[in-house]
């Protein structure tokens, strides 16, 4: 349950940064929180599917159109969530970019279960790989 809590706080964070930094806006900061709640749901979701669905766009254009279905995921995030506001596709655009950055950031300074300090994406139980090259 920590790691959720600590996922949602950080994209909460990231969020209110893109409100500050862009042209959307919050009402209060349970929007704010319930805007990182929708957007970890769909991304935890549906993400997934629109990624498959547009691999061969997302191939083409190197990766660029993964910053399309983001801005398009925060847009509806804008549609659907009460008082949380984006006002275009623009501001979408610029902040997902924000919040994926800042989200990213953040995450470096989550603490694993072990003391140590791990990109949330990271479990410290995963095994390390380890191997050689052969010439």
């Amino acid at each position: 349950m920590r790691p959720f809590l600590i996922r949602w706080l950080v994209t909460t964070i990231a969020v209110a940064v893109a409100v500050f930094l862009t042209g959307m806006h919050a009402d209060s900061f349970i929007a704010l929180a319930g805007t990182a709640l929708f957007l970890g749901v769909i991304n935890a979701l549906i993400r997934p599917l629109l990624m498959l669905l547009s691999l061969p766009f997302i191939i083409v254009t190197f990766g660029f159109f993964i910053l399309l279905i983001n801005a398009g995921i925060l847009y509806v995030a804008g549609a659907l969530v009460p008082g949380f506001h984006v006002g275009g596709f623009w501001n979408a655009f610029f902040g997902a970019f924000i919040v994926s950055v800042v989200s990213w950031f953040l995450s470096l300074f989550a603490r694993g279960g072990d003391g140590r300090y791990y990109v949330i994406t990271r479990s410290p139980g995963m095994k390390r790989v380890h191997g050689r090259v052969v010439d």
